[in-house]
């Protein structure tokens, strides 16, 4: 017995000793000492080979991999663990960005090998700033270059992400050879806010990711990394709301381009020459240009845009989008493979995109007049997105008023009614409202429609005058019948 206890007392002191040891190193920082001083002396046992990357090439020029090794070590977990690290505020609200400080060091891990980089600045005239990759000769044959290939991809990934989308528009007067102008794109439209059959959207989505990952591909290939998309359908579907969707899930800049604006077919060239990679170039209502006959580009210069050598040689890493309100009148040239890669049909709203307004205009999923929209879509009452998505916004403090006007718009003509129907739903339903409600949401709509009746009274009475000098006669009654039929 006094064997076992004693045993039992030796044990009890040695985990007593292990968890007091375990305080000692964490909770006062001695593990970090001793990790150090183990570092040192494997140190002693290896060879190292020490790479330069310094800011600036020898010709005071910006030496790119800087920039990809600065914004490659700021992402690492392991900044987190250096002796002093500096803080700066991101562009993004609440976002922080950790650098590392003067002549500190941080690890990394690769293919299993650890490398660390340095990164050092002299304290002279010049005040260059170096990073220094410090590497084990017998690992450098194995990871180097695959290690620098990440870095790049990494590097260009974040930076992508980080980056701010852009919308550029082409403009008549080139200021210094300047084609283009530009301003901060910030649509809010996403691939979760878009009313689009789920199935439909998916398949778009894994499109663009696949287009993403394939540049290897198109390249041996031996095409142009590019893809073409052709939206068609009617005024109002979502067909802009889908561009804007695509280039903020991709990350990629808007080139808009308005070929009323544009010289000639040169001019046309020249644009996309100054376009950017990762950018989506942008041609809206196409058909109804070229149906105009324009005389300033032609219809081969369209289509040499679209997929002549230029375009092969220029338009890598970008996604070409074209719009028609349809495509049954369009130049069979155009819509050709290899011009145009996917059609996508923008219909009417039908019962499924209805519920995708309704949810994001109304933050309704579900409502007791559902059964009932549904049963006037089955009977081939439709509407356009854009006109659903006006009348909830107009009664969005009412989510049944708003079910209930867009139930009235679809029985009141259904699929061929017009824009003046939705105005006159808008007023009749702001009427409706409360003081307070009309005078924030849609008294501008009602007090819009008084005034622009009021000028075409004006101006139908003018014309009126102007014919009838000669009978020395004027019959008010028609012009009141006139303003009555009309009026909203």
């Amino acid at each position: 017995m006094k064997i076992l206890y004693a045993t039992i007392l030796l044990l009890s002191v040695i985990l007593s000793l292990l968890f007091l040891l375990r305080v000692l190193l964490f909770k006062t920082g001695l593990i970090y000492i001793t990790k150090k001083w183990w570092r040192s002396i494997q140190d002693c046992f290896h060879v190292y080979q020490f790479f330069k990357v310094p800011e600036f090439d020898e010709s005071m020029q910006e030496n790119h991999l800087y920039r990809k090794v600065s914004i490659y070590l700021s992402s690492l977990a392991s900044i987190e663990d250096s002796d002093f690290t500096n803080l700066f505020t991101g562009k993004k609200t609440h976002d922080i960005v950790l650098h590392l400080d003067p002549n500190q060091v941080i690890d990394d891990y690769f293919l299993g090998a650890r490398v660390s980089w340095i990164n050092e600045v002299k304290n002279d005239t010049n005040c260059c700033r170096t990073f220094v990759l410090k590497i084990r000769r017998a690992d450098k044959r194995r990871i180097l270059r695959p290690y620098l290939q990440h870095i790049h991809i990494t590097s260009d990934e974040l930076e992508q992400k980080k980056k701010d989308v852009k919308l550029h528009i082409n403009i008549e007067t080139h200021e210094h050879n300047r084609l283009w102008r530009s301003v901060p794109f910030k649509h809010p439209s996403t691939f979760d806010t878009i009313a689009m059959e789920s199935d439909l959207k998916n398949k778009l989505r894994s499109d663009l990711e696949s287009f993403l990952k394939a540049e290897q591909y198109y390249h041996r290939l031996g095409r142009a990394w590019k893809r073409s998309y052709l939206l068609y359908g009617p005024s109002g579907t979502g067909k802009s709301s889908f561009v804007a969707a695509m280039a903020n899930f991709l990350g990629y800049d808007v080139y808009d381009i308005d070929l009323s604006r544009v010289l000639d077919d040169s001019d046309l060239k020249t644009l996309l020459l100054q376009t950017t990679s990762k950018s989506v170039i942008l041609i809206e209502d196409l058909d109804r240009f070229l149906m105009d006959k324009p005389t300033s580009v032609s219809l081969s210069g369209v289509l040499n845009f679209m997929d002549g050598v230029l375009n092969a040689c220029c338009a890598d890493e970008r996604i070409m989008v074209y719009t028609m309100n349809g495509k049954d009148h369009a130049d069979p040239a155009i819509l050709r493979p290899g011009r145009i890669d996917v059609h996508i049909h923008f219909p009417l709203c039908d019962f499924s995109s209805f519920k995708t307004l309704a949810n994001n205009y109304l933050g309704v999923k579900d409502h007791k007049l559902f059964p009932q929209v549904e049963e006037f879509f089955q009977t081939g009452a439709s509407l356009s997105p854009a006109e659903i998505g006006e009348l909830m916004i107009a009664n969005r403090n009412s989510p049944g008023r708003a079910l209930r006007s867009v139930i009235t718009a679809l029985q009141t003509d259904g699929d061929g009614r017009g824009s003046l129907n939705i105005r006159k739903q808008l007023d009749d339903s702001s009427s409706r409202k409360s003081t307070g409600d009309s005078g924030e949401h849609s008294g501008i709509f009602s007090r819009e429609g008084v005034n622009a009746m009021k000028d075409i009274r004006k101006l139908y009475g003018l014309l009126r005058l102007k014919s009838s000098k000669k009978s020395e006669s004027f019959d008010r009654t028609p012009d009141r019948k006139d303003g009555q039929s009309t009026g909203l």
